[in-house]
């Protein structure tokens, strides 16, 4: 398998090259050459297995070259034992057609853990033996920074430098964070968005002497292996719930679109997936951009689901790369022009390839809250205000009979004081990380700006 850059001009990697390199070096991404496909008695052929086999089969095709069928299971079985819950992703039925897929039972209770333990596994993987060392530098509005403090902390030949909007995560995912003393992980609270914070970490891969200095890698998900791990639950999802033999539709709660594009590629791998409903709270830029083409940016709105509070979605160039017909010219300019005046329109090639399998929904504060209050009442469950806002637009999409599983993102103790208004209850941490509020914090303050934060950077390495 080799992988090529949306924007067309970066050199072409094999797995292990796309996965230490994370962002390509013509500020593009890292997507396949071709999607594998499979037929639909390989797809009948997954029911009944165990998360880690169903991770290797989907994700074999992806690695090949690389690492071998039995190497990756091994990998799949170490990254999702340090789940609490056997299924790892379990599915919970809420009425007749919504389903919950419950991706926070990993150690930091968001379903990037499902992606970050194994891509923390791959990163240790290519690196022993070799002299090779690693900077990652990532931004997160909330469970990326966790999950790959996590997944990293502690390993040799990697540093870790997390930033985040100071004050837009809440109290847990903060300190969740920051408890993590580990001399390897750094966590910057910087002055301003998450769109700041992602600006910035763009800007530091396109410094290519910044770049080559400290051999920067992404945890975020721009980079590919990264998306290639959350392909995975779609697939397991489906086979429970009757695929290949019926289509299913899936309702993500989406900021950066990451989660969403993985639904696609299962689509494309042959996954008979009838909608993807990409979910939005009112910082709607995803929304606009599938319903009417407008990819502009506005100013970020704080909600209660901080994690979405994004008005740039770096993930989307992959969507536009492909279904926009591959063609990597036309989209490094097209970048370019919407990096220089934050705004573009979609082109019908792009809106096209796209309108298929894809439906949008902005959802408010108001409906959100509505959405956290009836899963309580009709089924029993607390969920976080994140998966309402993909469970509201779940149950007024007009998709029939056919089964709709929406995203459960984060355990809803990550969000207390937002479920706590919406239902009056309070939900607990679990045990594991109960004494979250009594672990001391490190971290440091710094201006959102390129100087301060490579400066910071190079103080450290």
């Amino acid at each position: 398998m080799r992988y090529i850059s949306t924007r067309g001009s970066a050199p072409v990697l094999d797995f292990e090259g796309a996965t230490l390199a994370g962002l390509a070096v013509d500020g593009g991404l890292y997507v396949p050459e071709s999607w594998p496909r499979f037929e639909a008695d390989e797809i009948a052929a997954m029911a009944g297995l165990s998360y880690a086999d169903t991770a290797a089969a989907v994700m074999a095709p992806f690695v090949e070259g690389c690492l071998s069928r039995e190497e990756l299971r091994a990998l799949c079985e170490q990254a999702y034992g340090r789940f609490s819950h056997a299924a790892v992703t379990p599915l919970t039925q809420i009425d007749h057609d919504q389903w919950l897929l419950e991706l926070f039972h990993g150690p930091t209770l968001a379903f990037k853990d499902v992606a970050l333990q194994l891509l923390g596994l791959l990163f240790e993987r290519f690196l022993t033996g070799t002299d090779r060392a690693l900077t990652i530098v990532g931004a997160t509005s909330g469970d990326t920074g966790s999950a790959a403090i996590d997944a990293v902390a502690g390993r040799e030949n990697i540093r870790i430098f997390m930033l985040h909007p100071d004050g837009r995560v809440s109290d847990v995912q903060r300190r969740q964070m920051t408890t993590v003393l580990s001399p390897n992980v750094h966590n910057l609270a910087i002055s301003g968005s998450f769109d700041d914070a992602q600006a910035l970490v763009k800007a530091m891969f396109n410094d290519r002497p910044f770049a080559a200095q400290h051999r920067l890698s992404a945890v975020n998900s721009i980079n590919w292996a990264r998306l290639m791990a959350q392909v995975v639950y779609y697939f397991y999802a489906a086979v429970r719930l009757g695929g290949p033999g019926r289509p299913v539709a899936f309702s993500v709660p989406t900021g950066n679109f990451g989660d969403v594009f993985a639904g696609y590629v299962a689509a494309q791998m042959g996954l008979p997936i009838a909608k993807l409903i990409v979910a939005t709270n009112v910082n709607d830029i995803l929304a606009r951009a599938l319903t009417s083409g407008d990819y502009s940016s506005r100013e970020v709105i704080p909600t209660p689901t901080p994690s979405m509070d994004i008005q740039v979605s770096s993930n989307f160039e992959r969507l536009l790369f492909d279904a926009g017909g591959r063609d990597g010219k036309a989209l490094a300019a097209q970048m370019a022009g919407f990096e220089a005046s934050r705004a573009m329109r979609l082109t019908n090639a792009q809106r096209e390839g796209a309108a298929g399998l894809l439906v949008a929904d902005a959802v408010d504060v108001d409906d959100m809250t509505l959405a956290m209050r009836w899963a309580c009442e009709a089924s029993g469950e607390t969920i976080d205000p994140h998966t309402a806002v993909a469970l509201a637009a779940a149950r007024r999409a007009d998709l029939g009979r056919t089964p709709v599983v929406t995203l459960a993102t984060a355990h809803p103790a990550k969000f207390r004081d937002a479920v706590e208004r919406a239902t009056g209850r309070r939900p607990a941490l679990p045990s594991r990380v109960g004494d979250l509020f009594d672990r001391e914090e490190r971290y440091d303050r710094v201006p959102a700006t390129f100087e301060a934060v490579t400066a910071y950077i190079d103080a450290r390495s």
